[in-house]
C-alpha cells in the first residue's frame, strides 16, 4: 500500500466535498419539457397552447380543456409546467391540451 501524502489527502477531501455539495443541485434540475413534435405527443395533438388545437381535426375539443384541468396533469393547479401520465416524466405546458383530455373529478 502506498502512503497518502498531505497533498494527496487534501485534494481528494476536497473532490469528495465538491461532489457532496453539487449532488442536490443534480437532483434540483428540471425536467424534460415535451415538444410539440415528439412522437407520442403527435400522436395526441399535443399543443402548448389549447387555443391553438385544430377544431376541425379534434371537434369534441373545447376552449376551457387544459391540461391543468385534467385529470393525467401531475402538477398543482398554479404550475406553468407538470407532469403527465401520458408523457412519462416530461412536463407539459398548464395551458395546453391533448385528445387524452380528461374532466379532473371533483
Amino acid at each position: 500500500m502506498t502512503p497518502t501524502t498531505r497533498r494527496i489527502f487534501i485534494r481528494r477531501s476536497m473532490v469528495g466535498t465538491c461532489a457532496v455539495l453539487a449532488a442536490p443541485l443534480v437532483a434540483r434540475a428540471a425536467p424534460a419539457r415535451v415538444d410539440e413534435a415528439d412522437e407520442n405527443a403527435v400522436a395526441l395533438g399535443y399543443k402548448h397552447d389549447t387555443s391553438k388545437v385544430d377544431a376541425k381535426r379534434y371537434p369534441n375539443h373545447a376552449a376551457t380543456q387544459r391540461c391543468s384541468n385534467c385529470s393525467f396533469f401531475q402538477g398543482a393547479a398554479n404550475d406553468e409546467w407538470g407532469g403527465c401520465a401520458m408523457f412519462g416524466r416530461k412536463h407539459i405546458a398548464a395551458p395546453g391540451w391533448c385528445s387524452a383530455w380528461a374532466k379532473k373529478p371533483g
